[in-house]
């Protein structure tokens, strides 16, 4: 009798743990449309697309496909290969090496406040929305050279992400569209607010007589008549929060005759956006060099050396027209390093090991 009631009772706990179990199982298939807190400080709203508003799950999904090397031909690289946390979400390489060993054609840009960006997307604005641009890498042949069958196939082969699409989106069958869904919400949920320069702007911290003299040059127009009391006038291209503007321009990097980047006009077959290319954010320019759609410059140093004496083509931005015609900004040399100084006021305190934008796996 006395073996029979442990029997029983052994019985009783194990169904209590398979039924405890299948309620967790039946948790993590539950569809959870919980909204993700996006903290973005002092900055505007953000636009996010109405049809995909930022969950909890969706970011997660994003984020494992950010990370996921299934998502390449002989599954050795993700989108983090060519986007590093550390290096702002860019790459170091002047040009990123893909599964066959071949070089891309531009830089790698940054991944960070994609939710403030309010023209399209690649240093060319191809991709009119941040879901298109997701997919763009993984078929191309010189990045990851897969199809999307193949990825979806692979990916619907691993129950954590069957299991994780019905999570976020309801259904265990996973589409290009889903898949591009979930990573523009882990993109967009990335979020560079944190420099000292907005603790400058909240009144938390001074900045030293060298970035202050920085700051006024970045923000000062250009005084064609005494270069020496105006500014570099950087302003117009890179304004706050984000310090880009969401256009497309040609920042006076080559003469006619040295294009040999066609950028925008490849997009829009308009001769008038020849050699023209999206104008970056500056933020944590600190952490991604090199700099400019081809990596031509190595330093902070470079990129300030360029603009002081920019050059002259029929398509250069109008804002260079003053200071071109003038043979220059004429910046000295402590003016240039006053503008670096600042440039990396401009760096995140948490982006580069935030581990909520690390790898999940």
């Amino acid at each position: 009798m006395r073996t029979n009631k442990i029997l029983i009772s052994v019985f009783a706990s194990l169904l209590t743990i398979v039924i405890y179990s299948c309620k967790k199982d039946y948790k993590v298939l539950e569809h959870d449309k919980t909204p993700y807190n996006l903290n973005y400080g002092a900055f505007p709203a953000p636009n996010i697309a109405p049809d995909n508003q930022l969950t909890v799950q969706g970011v997660k999904l994003g984020r494992m496909l950010f990370y996921e090397t299934a998502l390449s031909q002989d599954n050795s690289m993700s989108c983090a290969s060519c986007h590093h946390q550390q290096f702002a979400f860019t790459d170091t390489a002047t040009f990123s090496l893909g599964v066959l060993g071949q070089k891309g054609k531009r830089q790698a840009m940054t991944i960070f406040n994609m939710a403030w960006h309010g023209n399209a997307f690649f240093w060319d604005g191809r991709a009119p929305l941040l879901r298109d641009q997701s997919l763009m890498p993984i078929q191309d042949v010189l990045e990851m050279h897969e199809t999307l069958p193949n990825v979806v196939a692979k990916l619907s082969a691993k129950e954590i992400y069957t299991t994780q699409f019905f999570s976020a989106f309801g259904t265990s069958t996973i589409t290009p569209e889903l898949m591009s869904k979930a990573m523009e919400q882990f993109m967009n949920s990335i979020v560079s607010n944190s420099s000292k320069y907005d603790d400058y702007l909240a009144g938390k911290t001074n900045l030293t007589a060298e970035e202050e003299r920085g700051r006024f040059l970045f923000t000062t127009r250009y005084n064609s008549a005494n270069p020496a009391i105006g500014g570099a006038e950087c302003f117009h291209c890179h304004s706050e929060p984000n310090f880009e503007n969401n256009r497309y321009t040609s920042n006076g990097l080559d003469v006619e005759a040295d294009f040999t980047d066609l950028g925008r006009e490849v997009v829009t077959g308009n001769p008038l956006h020849k050699a023209w290319f999206k104008v970056p954010s500056l933020r944590n320019v600190e952490l991604s060099a090199p700099y400019m759609h081809d990596g031509r410059f190595k330093t902070l140093e470079d990129v300030v050396n360029h603009y002081d004496n920019v050059k002259n083509s029929s398509n250069v931005d109008v804002t260079f027209s003053a200071q071109i015609l003038n043979g220059g900004l004429k910046l000295s040399n402590a003016d240039k390093a006053a503008l670096v100084a600042f440039l990396k006021t401009m760096t995140d305190k948490t982006l580069a090991t935030n581990p909520e934008y690390s790898s999940p796996f």
